[in-house]
């Protein structure tokens, strides 16, 4: 059959793992696919870079919008990033009736209504399983194989920066400023990090996961998103004594009758949940629906070669498809166009879950009491606690307590009212914890 003729814009990491995995196994992915899958044409920047990438096997230009133009070019794998030129491009791309491919996460996430739906007017595919969690097939898991079900909730650690920080914290006992400098050291970290420690990236993922998970538009602007720059490694400690890991999880969950909730911050897990034992900068997301019940998806969630995996996966997925009709695609979010829900996202004060809550207290008769009292009042049971011995010399102590489930609007006002109390001392440190059971 005719190849698949393939415009790249981007060939830094992933697209260089792209160019490279594409040939090292053309004759496997042609016959998997049914045609072979050809680079025909690259747009970046650098061409230099470009020209030594490709060694004379595609055309390389600096000006993406000649690649997305051209009449020879069936599918456009966007591999720039940002929400600026890259938008330009795929919505170009789309119009010229191209099939687009892409590993922007930011994107989709922000802008991906209007993408899909100006694809949906061309009929074209928009393919975009390399943006969620690198390698781990994560997309199709949800849009394909857990069709029959009803999901529930989702929890992933889907940011490999974030959980290789909290993973050196842990071991080491080090500060999140001295782990932070050896990730950027080791690459795993950018010059500038904020998106990833401040769980932007991880907020960008599971808005689309959640879209995919249950049925509603891409929704970014509405969850809640908290990093890990504040997490001490005092409770990293405290929660291991308790049985728990720390970890940045990014959690979508259907709440019945209510709307869903969509968040990102740091999270208390039971340590013998196999979640909580991923390590390092992998990735694993934790799927439960009604059918199925809990299944977990795990591995390398950056990288090129990974990541390129995935995008080949949507390059087979198209030279499938692209001679089938319109209606019998599968749709980009997993749910027939006429068919996405209206239910709303959850603003956090309503998110219900349980509570991590560290205080500094004077140690002295009744503190307890008063403490207890108010979250009695605020409709709050404890489920453990920790009261630690104060330093000799010292009189002021630490107490960790545990929740029980409550919404959390009740625990930011008992919080305000017991930081109100003369014995407590500074702000209360508060963390969610999930039982992922």
């Amino acid at each position: 059959m005719k190849p698949l003729r393939i415009g790249l814009l981007g060939i830094g990491t992933v697209g260089g793992g792209t160019f490279d995995v594409l040939a090292r196994n053309a004759e496997e992915i042609s016959r998997r696919a049914g045609r072979p899958i050809t680079i025909t044409h690259v747009a970046d920047k650098n061409t230099a870079l470009a020209n030594q990438v490709v060694a004379g096997r595609a055309a390389v230009t600096d000006d993406a919008f000649s690649v997305v133009r051209n009449p020879d070019i069936d599918v456009v794998v966007e591999l720039i990033g940002g929400y600026t030129i890259a938008k330009q491009l795929m919505l170009e791309a789309i119009s010229n009736g191209k099939h687009v491919v892409t590993a922007n996460k930011a994107l989709l996430a922000v802008h991906g209504n209007e993408i899909f739906t100006a694809a949906r007017a061309k009929g074209v595919i928009v393919a975009f399983e390399a943006a969620v969690a690198g390698g781990i097939p994560i997309i199709k898991a949800l849009r394909e194989g857990l069709v029959a079900n009803r999901i529930e909730w989702i929890a992933g650690i889907i940011n490999g920066t974030t959980n290789f920080i909290l993973s050196e914290m842990r071991s080491k006992g080090l500060a999140f400023a001295d782990v932070l400098k050896e990730a950027q050291a080791k690459g795993y970290a950018e010059a500038d990090p904020t998106f990833d420690i401040e769980g932007v990236d991880a907020g960008h993922k599971i808005s689309i996961l959640a879209a995919l998970a249950f049925g509603i538009p891409l929704s970014f602007d509405r969850a809640h998103v908290e990093g890990i720059t504040k997490i001490e490694a005092i409770d990293i400690r405290y929660a291991e004594e308790m049985g728990y890991r720390i970890k940045l999880l990014g959690i979508a969950r259907r709440r019945q009758g209510a709307g869903f909730e969509l968040r990102v911050h740091p999270t208390l897990i039971p340590a013998k949940r196999l979640i909580a034992n991923v390590e390092g900068v992998m990735n694993a997301v934790l799927v439960k629906g009604d059918a199925v019940g809990a299944t977990l998806y795990y591995g390398a969630g950056a990288g090129a070669q990974p990541t390129a995996s995935a995008v080949i996966a949507d390059l087979v997925d198209v030279a499938r498809l692209i001679d089938a009709d319109v209606n019998h695609r599968v749709p980009y979010l997993a749910f027939q166009p006429d068919r996405i829900g209206s239910e709303p996202v959850l603003p956090i004060e309503e998110v219900e879950t349980s509570y991590y809550l560290r205080l500094r207290v004077d140690d002295k008769p009744g503190v307890l009491a008063d403490i207890t009292r108010v979250l009695a009042d605020n409709h709050i049971s404890i489920d453990a606690m920790l009261q630690k011995e104060p330093d000799e010399g010292e009189a002021q102590t630490d107490i960790i307590l545990l929740t029980h489930e409550t919404i959390e609007r009740n625990v930011k006002r008992a919080i305000a009212a017991i930081e109100a109390q003369p014995s407590t001392r500074g702000r209360i440190v508060l963390l969610r914890l999930e039982n992922l059971a």
